[in-house]
């Protein structure tokens, strides 16, 4: 069972074929047997299951990115200071997706409020990256990566800021969405950058990243920046991308770090697209080297504004003191982890009035440049390709910069900061672990860029799954 594809498993339970007490069971065994040494989830829930697949448009179970609410279930960011937090609410995809019939098996790893780029800054223990269990997963919806990668569940959702879907998706040699801004509602979601938050599915394949799409999709009025644009997921998914022109960031491919075989698997991404019939093409995007200073000041900015709410007085961690200030000093002392202080002390500083117009003002402006840039070469261009991580998935601990592994998010972040969809593929094989491909389309092209996709993964032909031992 956990080698089908949602859509698989899906039609299977909806025909009879399988009982879905039956399919909930099996994946409850796995996660049981695989989550200690893989550290995906980090609670799990018993569902109710009600045998009712003929009612149900995709009645499979699944996994929530612990940042994304679900009543009934703690809601940790993977944070101490989060960490007995009850949701007394379901964010809207919970709520679709349960109208849906899928079932949530439990909520997974990530980076603590979702701020890195290897869930090893869980407050939980790191997950582990199931070909190869020494290794990272990438970040920071690692758990979500992993629980897919494994088997542990046919699909999740993971939030995505500055590649958090992607990055840990490629490590994983799975598929990872990031739909564009606003088509997904926020919702339910804790923020931590709310003008590049986004939730997106992870999956096996393109048409299931698709298919979750669809139903998590739509306008809600409970999000302020939620669109009210209805977009067709699954509609182009089997039309022919022969004569789409692709672009190519020269910039890209010119980044210090780049490993040779991410560069040589790229290379191999590029002549598959050439034999479908696209042209491939050099264009020159200067802006991408600030990429990551512009990431870099304004996600810390709206951070430090989003966790200022957790002072101990409301919800969360309380570590009382004499007074009240020294009552904030204990509960976020102790509460939050050394990456979301950094953080947050990067965010106060570039908002604070000396420096708000020398960091925080340009960075936006920046911005903006990007979203232009990328416009630009939309204008002659149906894709944008470039790799998702200038490196392979590394040794658990290896990297001790923080710099380092900012720069991991060099070509994910500029989808974040144009609020444009992106999605990773994985490409192949290359020294035993997963490498992907990265593929961005203009705003609203949702559709068009899963078809391109769908088509590239027929091309490259089926993904091997790692060999996770079952006792």
């Amino acid at each position: 069972m956990h080698e089908l594809t949602v859509k698989e498993l899906s039609e299977k339970v909806k025909a009879g074929k399988l009982r879905i007490s039956e399919v909930v069971e099996f994946f409850r065994e796995r996660i049981d047997t695989l989550n200690p040494q893989l550290n995906a989830f980090i609670s799990t829930v018993n569902p109710e299951v009600v045998e009712s697949p003929e009612e149900s448009i995709l009645p499979v179970p699944y996994a929530l990115k612990d940042n994304i609410l679900a009543r009934g279930t703690r809601t940790t960011c993977a944070s101490r200071i989060l960490e007995n937090y009850e949701s007394p609410y379901d964010a809207t995809v919970t709520r679709k997706l349960r109208g849906a019939g899928s079932i949530l098996m439990g909520k997974t790893n990530l980076d603590e409020f979702a701020m890195g780029s290897t869930t090893e800054f869980s407050a939980f223990g790191v997950s582990r990256n199931p070909w190869d269990p020494s290794r990272v997963p990438g970040g920071s919806s690692g758990g979500s990566a992993v629980a897919v990668a494994a088997g542990m569940v046919p699909f999740a959702l993971g939030s995505d800021t500055g590649g958090s879907v992607r990055l840990p998706a490629s490590f994983c040699g799975v598929v990872g969405f990031k739909p564009t801004y606003g088509l997904v509602s926020r919702y339910g979601l804790v923020a931590f950058a709310s003008s590049l938050d986004q939730i997106g599915p992870i999956t096996k394949t393109v048409e299931d990243a698709a298919l979750v799409a669809s139903i998590i999709s739509g306008h809600d009025p409970l999000d302020s920046t939620s669109m009210n644009r209805e977009v067709d997921f699954l509609g182009s998914l089997e039309e022919p991308i022969e004569g789409f022109k692709v672009a190519v960031p020269r910039e890209a491919l010119e980044t210090d770090g780049l490993d040779d075989d991410v560069r040589d698997s790229f290379e191999y991404a590029l002549k598959l697209l050439e034999k479908l019939g696209c042209t491939v093409e050099s264009v020159d995007l200067p802006i991408l080297k600030y990429g990551v200073a512009a990431y870099y000041i304004v996600a810390p900015g709206e951070a430090s504004s989003n966790l200022a709410r957790y002072d101990g007085m409301r919800y969360g961690l309380r570590e009382a003191g004499d007074d009240l200030d020294q009552t904030y000093r204990n509960s976020r002392g102790s509460g939050f982890g050394e990456e979301v202080k950094r953080r947050i002390l990067i965010g106060t500083f570039t908002l604070s009035a000396a420096y708000y117009e020398a960091y925080y003002d340009k960075a936006l402006r920046v911005r903006r440049l990007f979203a232009n840039a990328l416009s630009d070469v939309f204008k002659e261009h149906q894709v944008i390709a470039m790799p998702v991580s200038p490196v392979k998935p590394y040794p658990i601990g290896e990297i001790k910069s923080p710099l380092v592994y900012y720069l991991m998010d060099i070509y994910t972040i500029p989808a974040n900061l144009a609020g444009v969809p992106a999605i990773a593929v994985p490409v192949d094989l290359r020294e035993g672990l997963p490498v992907g491909v990265q593929f961005l389309a203009k705003r609203f092209d949702d559709p068009l860029l899963l078809g391109f996709a769908h088509a590239f993964e027929k091309a490259r032909g089926s993904f091997p799954l790692p060999r996770v031992s079952v006792e």
